[in-house]
C-alpha cells in the first residue's frame, strides 16, 4: 500500500507540478573550466552522499577570494536516505545542466534543495528571483469555504514553520499540516526555510511567498512557490513521506504494547507535574517575563522590519508636499520609492504621540505581524529620535470613495466589483475579528478606508492605529468617542460601547453605499419625512421595492437577488440592538451561501432620526467629552486590539 500511494505522489508530482524543480541561474558568469567551475563540480559530486550523511543538511564552502564557492543541501526531514540522495543527486545534475556558467543557481523541488553562490548566503533576505507552479485545474469546491480552510492553513504552517525550534531531525524552520476542506478532501502543507536565516526573515518571506501565491494562483488545485531561502507547497493528497507517516500512525497504533502505553503515559504525567510547578513559578515572574517578550524575543523580527530614517527621507523625498497623499488626526502619510524599487506609503506620526520608544516598537510589530489580502499589508516602521514612522504597501487605486461618490468614477465599479468589494471586506474584517492573533475591533470603518488595489480588490486600511498612537483602548467602554458620524453604531455614539457589533454596524451602512453609490450622510425627503441612507433603504424595503436603492449606473447590470441579498445583510447589520447583528463569521457564510437563512430585519438604529433633530444637536452632547466637527466626531481611525 506505501509502495502504490509513493508511486501515486510521483506521478502527480512529475505530472502536474514538474515546473517547481526548473532551475534557477543568475548574477553573473565563469569561465568553463576555470577554478570556480572545477570547485562546484567537485562539491556536486559528493554532495548527495555529504547530505544524507549529515542527517538531511550540509553546507560547505571551497576556494579563495573571486574563486570561493558556497553551498548548501538539504532534504525535509524524514525523508528516506535513498530518496535523500537521488534527489539530491539529480537537482545537482540538473544544475550543472541548466547554468554552465553563471555564478549563483538554486533548484528546490519539494524534497531537496541545492543552492551554490560566489557569495556567501548565510542569514541573506534575498528573496528573488522566485518561481511558483500550480495545476490550473478549478478546485471543485465553494471557493469562499476553500478560501476560509486553505488561509488559516497556510497562517497555522508558517507559524508552525518559522518557530525556530528543531525537531529530532535538527532543521529549525519546517512544517508539514493538514485541514480538512470537506468529509472527503483533505488539504496537505508543507512550508521550510533555510536553517541560516532568522525566524522573523523566515516568516516573513513565508507570508508573502503564500500572499504571492494565492495572488497569481487562488483556487487551482495544488501548487509550490519557491525562493533562494524558502518553499511552500500544498496539494490535495500526502505528496511527502511525512504525510504518509501521519496517515499510517492511527493503523499502526493497533499493535502498541502495554510496556510502550507505559513509557509514554509516564513521561506524560512527569511532565504535567513539571509544567504545573512552572506555572506557580511563571507566576511570580509574570511581568519580568512580559517585559522579556517585548523587548527580547521580538528584536529579531523587529530588526528585519525595522527601516532607517535616512532611508524614509530618501524614500519620500526628504518628506516633499508633492509626495503628500493623505493627512488624518495621527499623522500625514507620503507616497515613497524605496532602493529597491517598491512603492510604499509612509505614515509619520505626529509627535503627540502618548507611546514610549519601546511600546511602540511592541505595537508596530504586532500589527506588522496581521498579515491578509484584504488588510493593507504594513511592511514595518521606523523608530529614531522623537520621529515614529509607520511603512505600508502602497495601493495604487486610491481608496474606494474616490471611485463611489465620484459621478463620472463611479461607473467604472460594475457590480461584480462592487459585490466583490463587499466580500473582501467581509473576509478582512473577519481577519481582524476572529483570525488574527489579536481581536481588533477598528473603530472606523468606512468608504475611504477601503483602499483598492490594481484589480480592484479592497484592502481595509487604518487597522491598529489605536494602540500605536498610544490611545487607552483595554476598556469597552470609552469617554473618547471617535470616529466617522454616519457610520457610527448608536449604543458607541450614544453611550461609548464599542464591540466587534459596533464594526458590522459599520459594515451594514457601508454595504449600503457601495449598493446605492450615494454617502451615508445624504439626506433624503419623502412624504414630509427627512432621513438618511439606513433609513431611506429602510422604507424602500418595507415598501417592497429595494432594487429602487441600486445605483442607477449600474441597475441594469446588476444581479438582482444578489442586490436584494445584500441590502437585506446590510439592513441586518444596522440593527438597533447589538444583539440582533449578525457576527462576521454568519455575514461572510450569507454572502457566500444563497441557502443560508436570514432573519426578516427589523427598523435600524439610526442616532440621528431617533434621537436628535440635527447632526449639530447630536454632537454638543458629546462635546465635553471629544473635539468634534458637524458630519464628523475625529476623522481618523482608532481601533482597539486586546490579545485573543
Amino acid at each position: 500500500m506505501k509502495l502504490s500511494t509513493s508511486l501515486f505522489a510521483i506521478f502527480w508530482f512529475l505530472t502536474t507540478l514538474h515546473s517547481v524543480s526548473a532551475q534557477t541561474c543568475f548574477n553573473g558568469y565563469f569561465k568553463l573550466n576555470s577554478t570556480y567551475d572545477l570547485s562546484r563540480r567537485q562539491i556536486f559530486s559528493t554532495l548527495a552522499s555529504n547530505v544524507t550523511t549529515h542527517n538531511g543538511l550540509y553546507t560547505t564552502e571551497l576556494g579563495q577570494n573571486e574563486d570561493r564557492i558556497f553551498i548548501i543541501g538539504m532534504c525535509i526531514p524524514g525523508t528516506e536516505p535513498q530518496h535523500c540522495s537521488d534527489c539530491i543527486k539529480s537537482t545537482s545534475d540538473g544544475l550543472l545542466r541548466a547554468c554552465p556558467n553563471e555564478t549563483v543557481g538554486y533548484a528546490w523541488p519539494d524534497v531537496c534543495m541545492v543552492r551554490y553562490s560566489n557569495i556567501s548566503f548565510s542569514g541573506s533576505a534575498i528573496m528573488e528571483p522566485s518561481q511558483n507552479v500550480s495545476n490550473s485545474k478549478p478546485i471543485g469546491v465553494n471557493l469562499t469555504l476553500f478560501d476560509i480552510v486553505w488561509e488559516e492553513l497556510m497562517l497555522r504552517t508558517v507559524t508552525a514553520a518559522s518557530s525556530g525550534s528543531r525537531g529530532s531531525s535538527g532543521h529549525k524552520y519546517y512544517a508539514a499540516e493538514v485541514a480538512e476542506l470537506t468529509p472527503f478532501q483533505t488539504i496537505y502543507s508543507m512550508m521550510q526555510c533555510t536553517p541560516d536565516v532568522s525566524s522573523g526573515n523566515c516568516e516573513f518571506c513565508l507570508k508573502e511567498t503564500v500572499r504571492d501565491y494565492n495572488a497569481c494562483c487562488r483556487g487551482h488545485i495544488g501548487g509550490a512557490y519557491v525562493r533562494p531561502f524558502c518553499f511552500i507547497r500544498w496539494d490535495l493528497y500526502p505528496f511527502t513521506e511525512a504525510f504518509n507517516r501521519a496517515n499510517s500512525t492511527s493503523e499502526d497504533g493497533k499493535t502498541i504494547s502495554t510496556v510502550a502505553i507505559v513509557g509514554i503515559v509516564v513521561p506524560i504525567f512527569v511532565i504535567l507535574v513539571v509544567l504545573a510547578v512552572g506555572l506557580l513559578v511563571c507566576r511570580r515572574k509574570k511581568q519580568y517575563q512580559n517585559i522579556k517578550v517585548q523587548g527580547g524575543d521580538e528584536i529579531t523580527t523587529t530588526h528585519s522590519l525595522q527601516f532607517s530614517f535616512k532611508e524614509i527621507e530618501t524614500a519620500t523625498d526628504n518628506f516633499a508636499d508633492s509626495n503628500v497623499i493623505g493627512r488624518g488626526g495621527f499623522g500625514v502619510v507620503y507616497r515613497g520609492l524605496l532602493s529597491n524599487g517598491t512603492e510604499v506609503a509612509v505614515k509619520r506620526l505626529s509627535k503627540t504621540s502618548g507611546q514610549g520608544a519601546q511600546e511602540f516598537k511592541n505595537e508596530a510589530v504586532l500589527v506588522t505581524k496581521l498579515q491578509h489580502k484584504n488588510l493593507v499589508r504594513p511592511l514595518g516602521f521606523c523608530l529614531e529620535g522623537e520621529e515614529k514612522i509607520l511603512v505600508y504597501e502602497f495601493v495604487p487605486n486610491k481608496s474606494l470613495d474616490y471611485f463611489l461618490f465620484d459621478p463620472i468614477k463611479q461607473g467604472e465599479l460594475d457590480w461584480t466589483r462592487r459585490y466583490n468589494i463587499i466580500g473582501g471586506t467581509a473576509r478582512g474584517l473577519l481577519y481582524l475579528h476572529q483570525d488574527s492573533r489579536l481581536t481588533i475591533i477598528h473603530r472606523d470603518l468606512k468608504a475611504s478606508n477601503i483602499l483598492l488595489d490594481a484589480d480592484m480588490n479592497p484592502k481595509i486600511a487604518d487597522f491598529g492605529m489605536a494602540r500605536i498612537f498610544g490611545v487607552d483602548q483595554s476598556q469597552a467602554n470609552t469617554s473618547r468617542i471617535v470616529g466617522t458620524y454616519g457610520y457610527m453604531s448608536p449604543e458607541y455614539l450614544m453611550h461609548g460601547h464599542f464591540s466587534m457589533k459596533s464594526d458590522v454596524y459599520s459594515f451594514g451602512v457601508l454595504v449600503l453605499e457601495i449598493i446605492s453609490g450615494k454617502k451615508c450622510s445624504s439626506l433624503y425627503h419623502i412624504d414630509e419625512f427627512s432621513g438618511n441612507l439606513v433609513t431611506h433603504a429602510w422604507r424602500l424595503w418595507k415598501a417592497g421595492s429595494p432594487l429602487e436603492l441600486v445605483d442607477p449606473t449600474i441597475v441594469d447590470s446588476c444581479e438582482s437577488n444578489e442586490a436584494i441579498r445584500c441590502i437585506h445583510i446590510a439592513l441586518l447589520c444596522v440593527q438597533e440592538d447589538p444583539a440582533d447583528r449578525p457576527m462576521l463569521p454568519a455575514i461572510v457564510m450569507m454572502l457566500t451561501s444563497s441557502t443560508a437563512t436570514l432573519h426578516v430585519p427589523r427598523a435600524p438604529g439610526t442616532f440621528l432620526s431617533s434621537r436628535c433633530d440635527s447632526v449639530s444637536n447630536c454632537l454638543e452632547s458629546t462635546q465635553s467629552k471629544s473635539r468634534s466637527i458637524p458630519g464628523s466626531i475625529n476623522d481618523v481611525t482608532i481601533s482597539a486590539l486586546d490579545p485573543r
